[in-house]
């Protein structure tokens, strides 16, 4: 599943700098997709792009948003159900020259 982050953010920013995709931003502002500018999926509140979303897998064993987060906001999406496989498929297209371990780091398998 994607990671969203909930109305119970209190905008403290801890999130955005930690996410590997840049698929954080704060509220209000646009975000990119390869080269152009998207409206922002929420004007209160810090947002996650699902599109650029990976859970980290690939580069962590947990959602590094949900680490840092005081306040648990940073929460899988039931909405948007996605597979291990997936999420490393969009790891290598947002990544192409990382060099991704394998097995990959990955929350399936802590």
């Amino acid at each position: 599943m994607a990671t969203k982050i909930t109305d119970e953010c209190i905008n403290c920013g801890a999130c955005e700098p930690e996410c590997p995709n840049t698929a954080i931003y704060e509220g209000g502002i646009e975000w990119e997709d390869k080269g152009e500018m998207k409206a922002a999926i929420d004007e209160d509140v810090y947002y996650i792009v699902p599109a650029k979303c990976t859970e980290c897998v690939g580069f962590f064993d947990q959602e590094q948003c949900a680490a840092v987060c005081p306040v648990d906001c940073c929460i899988p999406d039931p909405d948007i159900p996605e597979t291990e496989e997936a999420l490393l498929e969009r790891v290598k297209v947002l990544h192409p020259d990382a060099d991704i371990p394998d097995p990959p780091p990955s929350r399936f398998r802590t």
